[in-house]
């Protein structure tokens, strides 16, 4: 397959996968942005264009310097994208989302703790939360870094979520999952009570679980 159409597939693929977070309620509008891996750098989602119509070639591609050209800006928060790359060779796509219940989570500048199993889908026994920062700058990008840790996501105070994967389909899917998780924590804090949390052994064998999830043995 030639280059031209790798770039070409890409660049439909970061379209369609800003479309699917609106379709599921991730996205509103020009909000959120997404990327792929490409070549030396990546290829990210423009500034201000709203999902519907967004066409692959208005999809900007950066590369690791932070440098790019042609008619359309890349997201603001392009910066994200590119540590992320830089830092966590195994990222092969990101994805940032304003959901509601994540924003009302992380409004509250707290975590996501192990209230429920598939807090691990993100690679740990919890999802935390990054310090408040403007968006678009290098703090935010520093206190992103540094809440994700070793995990595939984390929630940024007042603000939204940003979350990675191997592709552009999975990185949507755990998006979704994480929103999920905080509608379903905060219901169960609005009883009054604090949620039961799962144990680190009870974490530690769920991750253990996940690391295998989904992959079948061959056939003898």
């Amino acid at each position: 397959m030639t280059e031209f159409v790798l770039e070409s597939k890409a660049r439909h693929a970061v379209c369609k996968a800003m479309r699917e977070l609106k379709r599921l309620g991730l996205n509103r509008g020009a909000e959120g942005n997404v990327s792929v891996r490409f070549r030396d750098g990546f290829l990210i989602s423009p500034s201000g264009v709203v999902a519907e119509d967004m066409s692959p070639d208005q999809v900007v591609f950066m590369d690791m310097d932070g440098a790019w050209s042609g008619a359309w800006k890349p997201s603001s928060e392009w910066r994200m994208h590119r540590d992320i790359y830089k830092n966590r060779p195994e990222a092969e796509a990101v994805v940032h989302t304003h959901s509601d219940h994540v924003i009302a989570l992380a409004s509250l500048r707290q975590p996501i703790p192990p209230f429920h199993y598939m807090v691990a889908v993100a690679g740990g026994d919890i999802i935390d939360c990054a310090p408040y920062a403007t968006f678009g700058t290098e703090e935010l990008s520093r206190n992103m870094l540094k809440a994700l840790g070793p995990r595939k996501a984390a929630m940024l105070a007042n603000h939204g979520l940003i979350c990675f994967d191997e592709t552009l389909e999975k990185a949507v899917l755990m998006a979704q999952q994480i929103e999920s998780l905080a509608k379903q924590y905060l219901l169960a804090k609005s009883t009054g009570e604090e949620p039961k949390r799962l144990t680190e052994a009870e974490m530690a064998e769920v991750l253990k679980k996940f690391a295998g999830y989904g992959q079948q043995e061959a056939a003898e």
